[in-house]
């Protein structure tokens, strides 16, 4: 984040230590005035990583607010859930084969596509492809559908389970599965551009069967 200064980022480190605190207990703890403190939780809440909390009142005077860490500031910490599930994968494979890891895969997949095709529901290509899109943006694929003559492409600009799917190429077969069960069986989908093989995007080719 281009507005994240080491001020500000001190400040969230701190919340991340305590349940919530004052402008007047953070100024404490970095010999900062309460004023320049204020206005750094004020940007911090701008960005949506700070939330501010009313203070209960406790004798005369107007209660000072307190100021609490959201669900978004955590994408600042370390997240290692991306080698956890790589290290997984591998177990799985040493301990149990590949054959294990692959009815594993196919049971994730039936499920994720049954979940899809739910979503999807009925209508025409360009709708059943942009509902689909529309949940891989929620889930981090930054997808997007382009119209190209009588076909849809769906692009996803972003794969969250990258490292995952370096790992275990067969995710990525059974991705294509997924989308063609979601889609219908008068659909058919055809990966034109892929991550793994180098490209910048996943970009799949949809047309009518």
């Amino acid at each position: 984040m281009s507005d994240m200064t080491d001020a500000k980022r001190r400040l969230v480190e701190r919340l991340k230590r305590v349940d919530s605190a004052t402008a007047g207990e953070l100024a404490a703890a970095f010999a900062l005035t309460d004023t320049a403190v204020r206005q750094h939780l004020e940007s911090l809440q701008e960005l949506g990583l700070v939330r501010r909390l009313e203070g209960s009142a406790n004798g005369r005077g107007r209660p000072a607010a307190r100021w609490q860490l959201t669900a978004e500031s955590w994408s600042m910490f370390p997240d290692r859930h991306g080698d956890l599930t790589v290290d997984l994968l591998d177990s799985i494979r040493t301990e149990l084969g590949d054959a294990a890891l692959d009815r594993l895969i196919e049971s994730r997949s039936r499920r994720q596509a049954e979940q899809y095709r739910t979503l999807v529901g009925s209508g025409s290509v360009a709708v059943r492809v942009r509902r689909l899109a529309d949940q891989r943006t929620i889930e981090g694929y930054l997808a997007e559908v382009i119209r190209d003559g009588d076909d849809v492409l769906l692009i996803e600009h972003h794969c969250p389970i990258c490292s995952a799917a370096s790992s275990c190429q067969s995710l990525c077969r059974a991705e294509m599965e997924v989308f063609r069960t979601a889609l219908g069986a008068d659909i058919s989908v055809t990966r034109e551009q892929h991550v793994l093989s180098g490209d910048q995007r996943c970009a799949y080719r949809i047309t009518a069967a």
